[in-house]
């Protein structure tokens, strides 16, 4: 009877690197699979021309405040994320731009910035030219046809900042009023999954990580 062979010092290093890359492309298609699923709809005159009237709008992301005290607080919190944020996007000024964008946006279509930036985690990781499997584009990976619907037709003005986060915006909150304010409904929508727990669960675990008490 022929005795087992050990394993070598390189057969276990080699089995080890392909243990490592397997977890690596599990975790990685995962993540993908989260990627922006709304689904293409019909939508009525009204709700048309309300989302197209506050896409375009071209009112520059600058913040503007009532008193000092507002202005300090979102200093404040600017500073408090971009240390977290220092990781996904190492330099200042890159990354100053972009949670002014997220805020102003955020604000503009009454959703809580925190939720924003959870969302934006879960769908793309922070990164500007992601692009799904099912093509959703951008930071908050919106699907290319809300451009026919709502712009255009230029897909390709998804991975601009601005844009990506206001469309993004926008659609989370025409999700919300159509659901009725129920955030678990509306983030299902959200992302093609509508009734099912784990993207709207795994969004909210992240909007933790982006709380600021202030």
């Amino acid at each position: 009877m022929t005795k087992p062979v050990a394993a070598s010092g390189v057969t276990r290093r080699i089995g080890l690197q392909r243990l490592f890359l397997l977890g690596g492309l599990l975790s990685f298609s995962q993540q993908k699979a989260w990627a922006g699923r709304q689904l293409e709809e019909p939508l009525v005159d009204s709700v048309r021309t309300a989302l197209s009237s506050a896409i375009s709008n071209s009112a520059p992301p600058i913040p503007e405040f009532q008193d000092t005290e507002s202005r300090l607080n979102y200093l404040r919190w600017l500073g408090a994320m971009s240390e977290r944020l220092k990781k996904k996007k190492p330099e200042w000024d890159v990354r100053r731009e972009f949670l002014q964008t997220v805020w102003y946006e955020s604000k503009r279509a009454g959703l809580d910035v925190s939720l924003v930036l959870g969302l934006i985690q879960v769908e793309s990781n922070f990164r500007k030219f992601a692009v799904s499997s099912v093509g959703a584009r951008g930071y908050m990976q919106v699907m290319p046809f809300w451009t026919r619907v709502l712009g255009d037709g230029d897909a390709g003005k998804l991975f601009h900042m601005q844009t990506n986060l206001r469309f993004g915006c926008v659609i989370l909150r025409h999700y919300l009023e159509r659901e009725r304010g129920d955030m678990f409904l509306a983030l299902g929508r959200y992302n093609g999954s509508r009734g099912k727990a784990p993207y709207p669960n795994a969004v909210m675990a992240n909007k933790r990580l982006w709380d600021w008490a202030g």
